[in-house]
C-alpha cells in the first residue's frame, strides 16, 4: 500500500518535472535561434506535454487501485475484528 501511495503522489511530480524540462528546452531553442516561431517552440512544448500525460497516465489508475485496495483492506479488517469478538465471546461462554 505504501508503494502504491508513493506512486500516486510521485508520478504527477515526475510529469511536472518533465514539463518544466521541456519548456526550458523550448526556450533554449528560441535563445539559440533568436527567433520565436512555432517550429522552434513546438518540439519542446510537445515533449513537455508528453511527460505530463505520462505522469497522469500512471497516477490516475494508481489512485483508483489504491482506493479499491484500501476499501478491501478496511472490509477485511472489520470482518476479522467481528470474528475475533465472536470467538472471544464463545470462549468466555465455554469457560463458565
Amino acid at each position: 500500500m505504501i508503494f502504491l501511495a508513493t506512486i500516486v503522489s510521485g508520478a504527477p511530480f515526475l510529469g511536472l518535472l518533465g514539463t518544466v524540462w521541456g519548456v526550458m528546452e523550448a526556450f533554449s531553442a528560441v535563445s539559440v535561434q533568436q527567433t520565436a516561431s512555432i517550429a522552434t517552440l513546438a518540439p519542446g512544448v510537445s515533449a513537455a506535454l508528453l511527460t505530463t500525460i505520462a505522469g497522469l497516465v500512471v497516477a490516475i489508475p494508481s489512485v483508483f487501485g489504491y482506493n479499491w485496495l484500501f476499501g478491501k483492506n478496511k472490509t477485511l479488517i472489520t470482518e476479522l475484528e467481528n470474528y475475533a469478538s465472536s470467538l472471544a465471546d464463545r470462549i468466555e461462554l465455554e469457560s463458565k
